[in-house]
């Protein structure tokens, strides 16, 4: 899995947040806000990775258990493939 190229992580005073730049700013009106643990799987996709990679990033930074780490990932990526983020 990949974020297209057309969405940007941006951080905005204490804030992160994705915009959407070209024609996909015709799409998604506005911007995401991410939390930390966004954050930290948003950059892992934006250089490929796959749902175990980021079940692994989340149990290994946050120390929960792969069922947790597992639902929340199939939670944000099913976001995103809702918004067409991912390619």
């Amino acid at each position: 899995m990949k974020i297209r190229d057309d969405f940007k992580l941006r951080k905005v005073c204490d804030s992160t947040v994705v915009v959407a730049v070209g024609k996909a700013s015709l799409d998604l009106n506005g911007m995401i806000s991410l939390n930390e643990t966004g954050e930290l799987l948003w950059k892992l996709l934006e250089k490929g990775a796959e749902e175990n990679d980021l079940v692994s990033a989340l149990i290994k930074e946050y120390n929960v258990d792969e069922e947790t780490a597992r639902q929340d990932v199939k939670a944000f990526v099913e976001s995103l493939e809702g918004k067409k983020i991912l390619e």
